[in-house]
């Protein structure tokens, strides 16, 4: 069997692969981490998000983007509302926690730069989410940053703690007996 070997460009393999561009990574990583632990801390002990009242301020971003789902051009598409409605709203608490408590934990790992492409991915996916909700804002910068954060994994968290865990994970090896 032949194999073909399709070769990285010099550009995306300075930008994405080599150690020494680190540094950009490090300061998008920094800016991306600080918006969403600052989004997240925000919520932290608000009472609509994390207290006695959790999932009413949701319910409220529910009900925008349920308005949004008229006209020729909705912001918000008829399939995305149908979700909201009968999986994200019934359980509005729960999912309450789950983005406070999510914005934290993302924004600290691309801080600490530890599974910084994990964290960037699930970054990603939440704004992906706030976006098919009709949020624009700062979303879409942070999804465009998050995807090349994405892409620049393997340095991206080379000035932070991926620098040491990363290569343990790859030494890591589970050794499976096959029968």
């Amino acid at each position: 069997m032949q194999s073909c070997v399709i070769k990285e460009s010099r550009i995306a393999c300075y930008l994405f692969s080599n150690p020494k561009i680190s540094w950009f990574w490090f300061i998008v990583r920094i800016y991306v981490g600080w918006q969403w632990l600052e989004a997240g801390w925000g919520k932290l002990g608000v009472s609509v998000w994390t207290g006695d009242q959790a999932g009413s301020a949701l319910t409220g971003f529910l009900q925008g983007a349920f308005q949004k789902t008229v006209g020729a051009h909705p912001d918000v598409q008829s399939w995305y509302a149908v979700f909201l409605e009968n999986i994200i709203l019934p359980n509005a608490s729960f999912w309450s926690y789950l983005i406070t408590y999510g914005e934290i934990i993302v924004g600290i790992a691309l801080i600490l730069g530890i599974f910084t492409g994990l964290a960037a991915f699930l970054g990603i996916f939440m704004n992906f989410n706030f976006l098919l909700a009709g949020t624009v804002s700062i979303n879409p910068i942070l999804f465009v940053l998050g995807f090349l954060l994405v892409m620049a994994w393997r340095v991206a968290g080379y000035i932070g703690l991926d620098y040491y865990i990363l290569p343990w994970i790859s030494n890591f090896s589970f050794k499976r007996k096959i029968i």
